[in-house]
């Protein structure tokens, strides 16, 4: 390709067939979500054991919880802006370190407050790992199959989750609470030598660094091996800044929409955590058994995993401001139905997974979009900051409930009210999806 004839990297990609290349790093990003899941699940596997070991009350082992969400919430804060600054790669592969390295270090913890510290750091590096693994997989997919691939690639996370639970009941009877932590430190450990050799930069970040133009054409040639990029320069249609990369999430043309992602996404995650910690106790109100509670909650987490995957697929052919919009609004009326029908087990599992596919699966979803709205520069930062402050939605939620149980509400009215939240980030998504418009009119006019 002669030099005269910039190669837009992000249009190359947008033009070719997926590749196996392309999909390994799909495999891999999944592969750290799902160990970021089993982290994430695994206090509260083990959390009867340590109390039973450490002779703890509930309100002892509240800090314990509150620490791996207040060190998620700093994580994304605090790697985001790293990951714009310095490479995808090397933040996530650290990111992944950290928390592999603080969860084996967990296992030793000889009282209470050792854990809570460590649980902290834990988190701190798996708020890192998320979001740019999130990115990292949004920018070697092409357009026409982005949504469905990144939400495919978070279910990584459910599956991790479930798998924590599976794994967390035959290692807590054969060798304790302890070596829960220890495999969830390896694994991850292990996980980051396999990114060290494996797993790309971003070529989108490289050629806006001006870095490194024979590892751009390298990975290039992955994706097109019959590609002739001998000669060719390339470029990404947008211009590096040196400034702060969270300065520009406030630009004139971002600043909207990042204020209704932030909206979007503490709304979603206080409603996602608040029904996970407490979906089994208000239908233990509603006079199921103890197992019936937890097989339909259960459903929750199965309908957001269904729920990403049909979502993802409808937002590479839809608009995909006015699906989430819309699931979102659906995920309001699954919620009030959950209430209406919270006595009849198998109508309430079929309510939960509703809003599970519709609240939980459009999460998923904003991911993805939140990562095709940035530019480059700024691209890990945006998508970390909206999960940051979702995570201050998810503290609400987890809190909420005791707040929400005391005022004695009905279960229809009770139910009714945890649907709020969710309407409201369907509104947010159909404002982004109106300025979005606005914006598109306005170029093509120019």
């Amino acid at each position: 390709m002669p030099a005269s004839q910039p190669l837009n990297v992000t249009a190359f990609i947008d033009r070719q067939p997926l590749s196996a290349f392309q999909v390994s790093i799909v495999v891999l990003c999944f592969l750290i979500v799902a160990v970021d899941g089993f982290d994430t699940a695994a206090i509260g596997f083990i959390a009867p054991a340590i109390r039973a070991e450490w002779q703890l009350t509930p309100a002892q082992l509240a800090p314990l919880f509150g620490a791996g969400l207040g060190g998620l919430m700093v994580g994304a804060f605090l790697f985001g802006p790293l990951a714009d600054r310095f490479g995808r790669k090397g933040v996530l592969v650290l990111s992944v370190l950290f928390f592999g390295a603080a969860s084996l270090a967990s296992a030793w913890s000889q009282d209470l407050w050792m854990l809570v510290l460590l649980r902290f750091l834990t988190g701190l590096g798996l708020g890192g790992a998320m979001p740019n693994a999130i990115t990292l997989t949004s920018e070697f997919c092409p357009e026409k199959r982005r949504s469905f691939l990144v939400t495919t690639m978070f279910c990584g996370f459910t599956l991790g989750s479930a798998f924590g639970g599976l794994a967390s009941a035959g290692l807590i009877d054969a060798f304790g609470w302890r070596s829960v932590l220890v495999a969830g430190g390896v694994m991850p450990l292990v996980l980051a030598a396999l990114l060290l050799w494996l797993l790309p930069e971003s070529v989108r970040y490289l050629v806006l660094a001006g870095k490194q133009r024979e590892r751009i054409v390298a990975t290039l040639q992955k994706i097109a091996p019959q590609a002739d990029l001998r000669d060719a320069t390339f470029v990404v249609g947008e211009q590096r800044s040196t400034s702060s990369p969270v300065r520009h999430l406030f630009r004139p043309e971002l600043l909207r929409g990042t204020l209704l992602f932030w909206l979007t996404f503490f709304m979603s995650l206080l409603v996602i955590y608040l029904l996970s910690s407490w979906l089994p106790t208000l239908l233990r109100t509603a006079g199921h058994s103890l197992r019936t509670a937890a097989l339909v909650t259960t459903m929750f987490q199965v309908g957001g995993t269904v729920g990403a995957i049909a979502l993802g697929w409808l937002m590479d052919r839809i608009n995909p401001h006015y699906v989430l919009a819309s699931s979102y609004s659906l995920a309001a009326l699954g919620i009030a139905a959950v209430g209406s029908v919270a006595s009849e087990p198998v109508a309430a599992g079929m309510a939960v997974f509703l809003a599970g596919f519709c609240v939980s699966g459009s999460q998923v979803g904003a991911n993805a979009l939140s990562a095709s709205f940035y530019p480059t520069d700024c691209r890990a930062t945006g998508v970390s900051w909206a999960n940051g402050v979702g995570r201050m939605g998810s503290v609400v939620g987890s809190v909420g409930g005791a707040t929400m149980l005391s005022m004695g509400l009905g279960m229809p009215a009770l139910f009714a009210l945890i649907g709020v939240p969710a309407l409201v980030a369907g509104l947010s998504m159909f404002s982004l999806g109106m300025v979005r418009r606005q914006r598109a009119v306005e170029r093509l006019a120019v």
